[in-house]
Order: C-alpha cells, then structure tokens, then sequence
C-alpha cells in the first residue's frame, strides 16, 4: 500500500515539474518578442535626426540657429585682401674663363691694329713725300712711288683685318655676355669689378626668372643661398641681362654679381625672397576654418541660416593668422562669403556620421 502511495507522489511530483517547465519557455518565447519590440522603440526614440541632405552633387548640412549655438558654430565673413607672391628662382655662379680667353684676343687684335695703324701712318706720309718728289721732274721714279703705294694698301688692308678680328671678338662677347660685360671686358683699362671678378673677390651668377616676372631695377639686389647649403646667404646686386638660356630651368635669365668668397664656378644657388609681377586678389582664410579630410584641405559656407556646404581650398600661400586664397573658378570664395571658422571639426563629423548611418542601414 505505502508503494502505491509512493508512486502516485513520485508521478504527481512529475507532472508538476513538468508543467513548471512549460510555463517557463511559453514565458521566454512571449517575452523575446516583447524585449525586441521595446528595444526597436527604444532606439527609434534616440536616434538622432539625419542633418545631412544633397543638392546639385554637394551635401549640404542642416543645423538650426539653437544648435549652432549651443555646439559654439561660429562664421566670420571673408574681406578682400591683396597679397604680393613671391617667385622662386634659381641661378648658377658662372666661370668667367671664356669671357678673360676672349678680352685677351681682343687686347691682342686691337694692339695689332695701332701697330699697324702706326706702320700706315707712316707709309702714307712716305708716299706722300715720293710723289711730290716724283711730281718734281721725276725726282723719283715711277716705279720707286708704285713700291711706296703698295705697302700703303698693304698696311691698309692689314689695319682692316686686325680691325675686324676685334670686332668679331668683341662681337662674340656680346653674344655670351651681354653688353655690360662685354664693355667691361673692352675696355683696356682694367675695372675695379672686373678685377675683383678676375681674382675671385667677387661672383659672376647667372639667375633664371620665369617669363612674367618683372625686370630688375638697376642697383637692385636679391639674397642668395647655395641650394646645399642653406644656413649661408649672401647679397647679389643686379649687373645686366643675359643672352644665354639656363638649360636645365627655363625663364629669363640675368646677371648679379656677390662679393664673397664662398660660392665656387658650377654651384647652384637659390633666391630666398623675390617679389612678384603684380599683386593678387582673393581672401584670407582664417586657420581655424581649415578642415583636413583625404589629405586636402576644405572649409565650410554657411549659405542659410541653417545650411552649410564644404568646399576645397589650397594652402600655398601662408600669411599672418591664415593662408590667402585667391579664387579662379565660378562659385569659389569670394569676399562677403561668410565661413565657419569655429565649429568646423563638428560639422565634417556630421556629414560623415550621416554617410556612415546611411551604410548601414544598406
């Protein structure tokens, strides 16, 4: 009887634990759909609100007047501003071998010349005293007054050789060196310049400009350096133009010359400051407004009250508290334009927080 009793317990206890279980999974099915219904609401509550829209291929970024704010957006209009370039310009120190070889042949020739200027001088006044005599019932003969003729011409055409020579020479200078150097180099007495350049007190540089740069003023001069060698400088002053080309940079090309004796004949040097042509028109974008993305520089116009776009900019120019800009192509920054020059940061993490939400949603 009592094992009776114990099965009858046993299975009752059984069907309890059974119906215990039961009740237990119809709880975690119900309750998964009600957990994932509240979660979804729950995330639709907190999602923030899309800021980011497009037109005409530019993404354009809503922010209300409140929020800009309270997120301490802020935009300062663009002025007009004028900024004078500078042009980077190189130059070679130029031996001075040929241009000593050349003003040597030419002393030479033009020496040959008043010899034999002199020896015509002479000839002529000796013909002119045979012919008188020969005049004077033939004193002297014919043939002795021929002779005399003769080396006349001769003594003629030997002052036109030696004539021409030194033009040719003093011509050739010209071509290579210009007319400044070439007088220096004709002139028989020796200049100061010249010399120093002969004893290597001073430098010759040839210093390419590019085409649209302007010409230098007389007695102008620029700093230089050796382009290897930064940490030394010295002043070249403007002497003249050159005929030559530079083969390895091309622009127009001129001649200065630098008391020192550091720079060697073959040396490349650069020129640390050289104003430009004219002076350029654009704006100045404040450093704070400059945004980094891929590597490039952008900033954002405000162009509503509560939209902004981004645009690309360069930053070649460096001035004072920004870079200027100067703008080439239509709906580039203009004066007027306003700009956010705090706040930036925010509002590129905005428009790539939208891009990255718009993803995932995909």
């Amino acid at each position: 009887m009592k094992s009776i009793m114990d099965r009858k317990l046993a299975l009752i206890i059984g069907l309890q634990a059974f119906l215990i279980i039961m009740l237990f999974w119809v709880l975690v099915f119900y309750g998964k759909d009600e957990y994932e219904a509240s979660t979804h609401a729950s995330k639709d509550k907190i999602e923030a609100p899309n800021r980011v829209s497009t037109k005409q291929g530019l993404a354009i970024i809503t922010i209300s007047p409140a929020t800009q704010a309270q997120s301490d957006i802020r935009t300062n209009a663009l002025k007009a501003s004028t900024h004078q370039g500078s042009i980077s310009s190189y130059g070679n120190v130029i031996g001075i071998d040929s241009l000593i070889e050349l003003r040597t042949r030419y002393l030479a020739a033009k020496a040959d010349a008043q010899v034999l200027s002199a020896s015509l001088a002479r000839n002529k006044n000796e013909f002119t005293r045979l012919r008188e005599l020969n005049l004077d019932d033939k004193n002297v003969s014919d043939k002795v007054l021929a002779a005399a003729l003769a080396d006349t011409k001769s003594d003629e055409a030997k002052v036109f050789a030696a004539e021409s020579n030194a033009k040719n020479i003093a011509d050739s200078m010209q071509q290579a060196w210009g007319d400044v150097l070439t007088k220096l180099a004709t002139d028989k007495n020796t200049s100061a310049l010249l010399q120093n350049l002969i004893d290597y007190k001073d430098m010759l540089i040839q210093i390419t400009l590019p085409f649209d740069a302007a010409e230098p003023a007389a007695n102008s001069h620029v700093m230089i350096t050796p382009t290897t060698a930064s940490s030394y400088t010295a002043t070249a002053i403007y002497l003249s133009h050159s005929p030559m080309s530079n083969a390895t940079v091309q622009g127009k090309t001129y001649f200065y010359h630098a008391s020192t004796t550091t720079l060697r004949a073959g040396m490349q040097v650069k020129v640390l400051s050289l104003s430009g042509t004219h002076n350029a028109t654009g704006v100045v974008i404040p450093a704070t407004a400059i945004v980094w993305y891929g590597g490039k520089p952008w900033v954002y116009r405000k162009i509503g009250d509560s939209q902004f776009s981004r645009l690309p900019v360069n930053t070649d120019t460096e001035v004072e508290n920004g870079w200027f800009y100067q703008s080439k192509l239509t709906g580039d920054l203009t004066s007027g334009d306003q700009i956010v020059s705090n706040g930036a940061q925010l509002l590129l993490s905005e428009e790539f927080k939208s891009q990255i939400t718009n993803e995932n949603e995909d």
